[in-house]
């Protein structure tokens, strides 16, 4: 049976933990059942705020420079440069993952053939195009799905073909390489970059490569997680950072993460409400058709395009403004496009002869974090909140149905598409969280 399966996989990999000095506190148990993903922690007794639940040694980690063809990517690190800055990795799983005698055998076999991963990029473009439409997951999926065969044939591909001692384009293929990016995706950790006082050393700043952390990606993620992962020179250390009742599931954190992020990056999402780092975009480009509509003659499109031509220097392609339940993040963007939007022919002639604006006091950052919060959207200007309400529209628009009661009649009564493993359930999370976040935002911005 698969359960009889991968408790028997669990076992290898927990002897191995043993082996190579990862320590497990007594108070924790990996388990396949009572938690929210095929695998996962819980508490096995009462549990301090404070308290180690494991210990990993750096010698168990899984990267370019621990992996036994580590010598061999770092000659060749040049040619494996990309703008993912992936590829030592992945190569470095490419290897262990298909060697019989690989030293992480027994963690990564928790993950045959790296199959059960159900990312986006594995369902077919018109599932991702019907479930998805309006959330931004497809074009995200469109590019990493680009990237990936780019990076593959151009830089993986030639590399692997060099050594056919240690790699095989018949067993290392792209469908394989795409399913360990989607593994990294879900289950890497990158070490936090350590401050360093010369800004101008640009090595510095970079930020460091994911490596894989045994045990650590075992735990499953919520936005108010109970433990974290700290890191030291000899050891990573996974910390409760509230207490835990007994059988309750240790959650770690991957970040403030929008549902429609978790599932791109991770394959699951939160069940609304619970995701209170949940987010919708409102893209520049419906902000630009809000402003459109408002011009009604040639001198005034004439100094209107004048005026985007500005915003799009300002901002980069294909931004997006993006709001949460609480108001608008992205504020000081937002504040400039409308102010720069609404403009008259003399401000704007002036805002050109000055390179800019001048400081003003509605500018102080505090101010604009309160005009575009929740509190403070219905107080903004008449001609800023028409374009904010008419922006929401348009991206209401773009997810097909803009109505909200259909989804929250599947909400209420879609039993039969609950769990992780329902791609339907899923897409649901993601597009009803985003539709209520913009649906406010049409109440706030209401004339």
């Amino acid at each position: 049976m698969q359960m009889d399966d991968a408790s028997e996989r669990l076992q290898d990999f927990l002897q191995w933990c043993d082996r190579v000095g990862l320590v497990l506190s007594k108070k924790v148990c990996l388990s396949t059942e009572g938690t929210v993903a095929d695998y996962g922690m819980l508490a096995k007794e009462d549990i301090e705020e404070g308290e180690v639940l494991f210990t990993i040694p750096r010698s168990a980690l899984l990267h370019q420079e621990t992996t036994k063809v580590s010598a061999l990517l770092k000659k060749e690190k040049s040619s494996l440069e990309s703008s993912s800055g992936w590829v030592p990795l992945l190569l470095a799983l490419l290897y262990e993952s298909t060697s019989p005698e690989s030293h992480w055998r027994p963690y990564l076999s928790l993950w045959p053939g790296f199959k059960a991963l159900d990312h986006p990029m594995f369902w077919s473009k018109e599932e991702r195009d019907k479930l998805l439409k309006g959330t931004g997951v497809p074009e995200a999926v469109a590019t990493d799905l680009s990237n990936i065969q780019r990076e593959y044939t151009d830089i993986v591909l030639p590399f692997i073909k060099r050594h056919p001692e240690l790699w095989n384009p018949n067993t290392h293929t792209l469908e394989l390489y795409t399913q360990l990016v989607a593994f990294v995706m879900a289950y890497s950790f990158q070490e936090p970059q350590e401050e360093d006082d010369d800004e101008d050393d640009e090595e510095q700043r970079a930020p460091n490569p994911p490596m894989m952390v045994p045990m650590a990606d075992m735990l499953n993620h919520v936005s108010k997680h109970n433990a974290n992962l700290e890191f030291s020179p000899d050891s990573l250390k996974m910390v409760s950072v509230r207490c835990l009742h007994k059988d309750e599931e240790v959650f770690n954190t991957y970040g403030q993460m929008a549902n429609w992020q978790l599932l791109h990056m991770y394959g699951f999402t939160e069940p609304y409400p619970e995701n209170s780092n949940d987010t919708a975009d409102i893209p520049v480009a419906c902000l630009y058709q809000a402003a459109a509509q408002d011009v009604q003659s040639e001198p005034e499109r004439q100094l209107f395009d004048e005026r985007f031509k500005v915003l799009s220097q300002m901002m980069e392609e294909n931004a997006a403004f993006v709001f949460s339940d609480q108001g608008c993040l992205t504020d000081s963007e937002l504040h400039s496009a409308l102010k720069l939007l609404c403009m008259s022919q003399e401000e704007f002639s002036e805002f050109r002869d000055n390179e800019g604006w001048e400081d003003d006091d509605e500018d102080d950052d505090d101010k604009i974090s309160q005009a575009f919060s929740n509190e403070g959207l219905p107080d903004l200007k008449s001609p800023w909140k028409r374009l904010i309400h008419e922006a929401a529209r348009l991206t209401l628009r773009s997810y097909g149905d803009a109505e909200l009661e259909s989804d929250r009649k599947l909400m209420e009564d879609g039993a039969d598409l609950k769990g992780r493993s329902s791609r339907r359930w899923r897409a649901l999370q993601v597009r009803f969280g985003q539709k209520v976040i913009l649906h406010r935002l049409l109440e706030l911005t209401a004339s």
